[in-house]
């Protein structure tokens, strides 16, 4: 089937990688470009093809196609995605061969997810939609993720944690077992989240502490 990428940046180019690595595996991806708000219809990016629009010459695409989002910002996926009405776009979730499953059977995953190299996903896993896990990223028994967040390189969460919509854990961030993560909030890198945080608010460090700017 085809596929396009939403994002024609760096972030871009790693998930062209991803594809050729399903490819490689047991994939039949046929990656025909990007769609990118901020670049001219065909720059070329690198060697995986050219931008072919923005949004509205998606919206208008007039033949199946699969989108993968390529853009690190979750609110932006989320309106991106959100304001794509066509019947024709699909969004499936690409995961790298190298993800380890424990316990494939009792895996649940929605649409739009990307799942990056070497990850770990523990036994009775949920995971909602959009959402980005980026390489090295272990994920505890029993967790339960929810839409739009963000799982930066080398995140680790422990067992039987709830995370809502729109967060951001940073690289190498650690979430300590059984929390509850609501809506908004960012884990900064190499910070240990020890205590329940409040709801659109960062926390650094370690353990945790909510930080104002």
């Amino acid at each position: 089937m085809k596929i396009a990428i939403y994002g024609a940046g760096g972030f871009g180019k790693e998930v062209a990688c991803l594809i050729e690595r399903i490819n490689k595996h047991n994939g039949d991806w046929e990656l025909i470009g990007f769609f990118d708000d901020t670049k001219p219809a065909g720059t070329m990016v690198s060697r995986y093809g050219k931008v072919l629009g923005g949004l509205e010459t998606l919206c208008q695409y007039n033949e199946p196609l699969a989108v993968a989002f390529a853009i690190n910002e979750n609110k932006s996926v989320r309106r991106i995605s959100e304001s794509i009405d066509n019947d024709n776009i699909s969004f499936p979730n690409l995961i790298d061969p190298s993800t380890f499953l424990v316990d494939e059977l009792a895996f649940e995953i929605g649409k739009g997810n990307i799942i990056q190299n070497d990850c770990m996903v523990s036994c009775d896993v949920k995971i909602g939609d959009f959402n980005l896990i980026n390489d090295h990223v272990v994920i505890g028994h029993d967790n339960v993720i929810g839409d739009y967040n963000g799982l930066m390189p080398g995140a680790h969460l422990s067992g039987g944690i709830v995370i809502g919509n729109n967060n951001l854990l940073g690289v190498a961030s650690v979430v300590l077992q059984g929390m509850v993560i609501g809506n908004g909030v960012t884990l900064g890198a190499n910070s240990v989240l020890m205590t329940q945080p409040k709801d659109d608010s960062t926390y650094l460090g370690v353990p945790a502490m909510k930080f104002d700017f």
